[in-house]
C-alpha cells in the first residue's frame, strides 16, 4: 500500500496539523435571557447552567465572557404579560426593558457586538411573530411594527438587527427604515432558514413566548425542505441583508453546507435550545461525556460551513479553551 491516511493520523501534534476545522471565541454569539428587576439571575429549568438576568446582573455575566474573549451577545427579553397586546407595542416603547439593556451594555462594554432580535412573539399577547387576525398572520401589517421595533434597538445601540419573524419582505423594510433614519451602519442578520422546529421549547419556556393558538407554521419553513432556504437566501441577499442564518442548526447540517456553498455572505447557525438541552440532560445522567459531546457539536456547525455559530455553549466553550 503506497497510500495509508493513518501515517497523518499518529501523533497529536500531526493531527493537529492537519485538522481541517477549527473553532475560537470569535466564532460565537451568546444568547442571553433578560428579565425585569433587580438582582435577579434565575436559571432555566430546562437549560442547566442558563440563566435569566435583570440588567444588571447581567453585566457581570458580559463581563465575564469578554474576559474569557466572547465579545459577541444576542439579547432575548421575557416581557411580563402586562405590557404585551395584540400589535405588540411594547416591542418599540424606548424606554422599555430591552432597548434600556441595550443602552447600558453599550455604555458599559462599547465594544462588545449586540445582534438584537426582532420579532413579535415576545411582545404578542397571541404568541405570534406576526399580527394575528381570524386565526391568519397579517404579513405586510407586521412589517410596520418590525421597522419600528429595528429602529428603536438601533437608536439603543444595536450594532446588527436580526429578524427572525419570516415574514416575507421584512428585510428590505427594515434597511429602507434604518436607512432612512441615517442607521446605515447597522447590519441585518437575516433569520433566513428559520424552520418549524420542535427544538426551541426551552428557549419559550424561558421567554413565555408560546404561541397561545395555532402553531407558526404558515411563517417558519417545512423542516422537510432545503431547496426552499435558497429562495430565501436569494430574497433576503437582494433585499440587503449583510448575514444569513440557520436554525436550528445539528439536524439543517445539510442546509448550512447550502447555504455556505450557494452565498458569499457570512453564514450564521443558531445551535438552538433544545439541541443544548438534550446534551446537558443526558450529561447529567451520566448517559455521555458532556464536554466532548460539546466540542464535536459545535465543530461539526463550523465543519458543515457556518462562520458564526449563535449557541448557549459559548461561554462554556471558553472556558474549555481557557483550560
Amino acid at each position: 500500500m503506497n497510500r495509508r491516511p493513518r501515517r497523518n493520523r499518529q501523533t497529536e501534534a500531526i493531527r493537529n496539523m492537519v485538522q481541517e476545522t477549527s473553532l475560537s471565541t470569535h466564532d460565537f454569539i451568546y444568547p442571553l435571557f433578560l428579565i425585569e428587576g433587580q438582582n435577579q439571575r434565575i436559571e432555566v429549568a430546562s437549560m442547566p447552567g442558563i440563566n435569566r438576568f435583570s440588567v444588571d446582573t447581567v453585566l457581570d455575566e458580559v463581563a465575564a465572557c469578554v474576559e474569557l474573549g466572547v465579545k459577541a451577545f444576542a439579547p432575548f427579553p421575557a416581557v411580563p404579560e402586562q405590557y404585551k397586546d395584540k400589535f405588540a407595542t411594547e416591542s418599540y416603547n424606548p424606554e422599555g426593558l430591552f432597548p434600556s439593556a441595550i443602552r447600558e451594555i453599550k455604555k458599559n462594554f462599547p465594544d462588545v457586538a449586540l445582534i438584537t432580535d426582532i420579532a413579535m412573539d415576545p411582545y404578542s399577547s397571541d404568541g405570534h411573530d406576526g399580527i394575528v387576525e381570524n386565526g391568519e398572520i397579517l404579513n405586510d401589517a407586521t412589517l410596520e411594527v418590525l421597522g419600528k421595533m429595528a429602529l428603536v434597538q438601533a437608536q439603543a445601540g444595536a450594532d446588527i438587527v436580526a429578524p427572525s419573524d419570516m415574514m416575507d419582505g421584512r428585510v428590505g423594510h427594515i434597511r429602507r427604515v434604518l436607512d432612512e433614519h441615517g442607521f446605515t451602519k447597522v447590519g441585518i442578520m437575516a433569520y433566513t432558514a428559520k424552520y418549524a422546529s420542535a427544538f426551541y421549547g426551552p428557549f419559550r419556556d424561558a421567554l413565555d413566548s408560546a404561541p397561545k393558538a395555532g402553531d407558526k407554521k404558515t411563517y417558519q419553513m417545512n423542516y422537510a425542505n432545503s431547496r426552499e432556504a435558497l429562495i430565501e437566501a436569494e430574497l433576503d441577499t437582494a433585499e440587503g441583508a449583510d448575514y444569513l442564518m440557520v436554525k436550528p442548526a445539528l439536524s439543517y447540517l445539510d442546509v448550512i453546507k447550502l447555504l455556505r456553498d450557494n452565498s458569499n455572505l457570512p453564514i450564521a447557525a443558531y445551535n438552538v435550545s433544545g439541541e443544548y438541552a438534550m446534551v446537558k440532560a443526558a450529561a447529567q445522567k451520566g448517559w455521555i461525556d458532556g464536554e466532548k459531546i460539546m466540542v464535536e457539536t459545535l465543530t461539526s456547525i463550523k465543519r458543515a460551513g457556518a462562520d458564526i455559530i449563535l449557541s448557549y455553549f459559548a461561554k462554556e466553550f471558553a472556558q474549555y479553551l481557557k483550560k
